[in-house]
């Protein structure tokens, strides 16, 4: 197979409130609404897949996105290093020629520039970059990416 897209997703504009724990942080409405507009932008890339963070405000971004693909959340995800993430794409089925990860800073920022060797000073909430893998998905490897496009709501 070759020709694989992941699509990077930072999760959206998240609420901060002092009596939640990080965990339980949920979507402003700002950042319901640019999981939204990113749902209406990806959804051109038909995913197959989207792998996300089961914390609140990822597993809200997922959602909202409102894609017909199915939703794993894997808690590795979850304050991952960008070698993780790229073990957990590295994992993924042979079927799916596109995946969307909805993951958190700092990890999704590295990931974009382990992938490519670019990623830009800032990858803010509710950002995306689309990237093009030579495939197939267990050799996905540092530096192999290349960056089609990027987002910032």
């Amino acid at each position: 197979m070759s020709g694989l897209t992941v699509i990077v997703l930072r999760h959206a504009k998240a609420a901060h409130d002092g009596g939640l724990a990080d965990w339980d942080r949920p979507l402003t409405a700002r950042g319901e609404r640019n999981a939204r507009e990113a749902g209406d932008l990806i959804g051109r890339f038909a995913p197959g897949l989207i792998l996300a963070s089961p914390s609140v405000r990822t597993r809200q971004t997922a959602e909202l996105l409102g894609l017909d693909a199915p939703i794993e959340f894997e808690r590795d995800i979850y304050e991952a290093y960008p070698e993780e993430l790229l073990d957990l794409l590295r994992r993924t089925d042979s079927d799916v020629e596109t995946v969307v990860l909805v993951g958190h800073n700092p990890g999704v920022h590295q990931l974009v520039l382990t992938l490519t060797g670019t990623a830009g000073d800032h990858f803010p909430p509710g950002a995306f970059a689309v990237i093009e893998l030579p495939g197939p998905w267990p050799e996905a490897a540092p530096g192999e990416g290349r960056l089609v496009s990027t987002h910032f709501p």
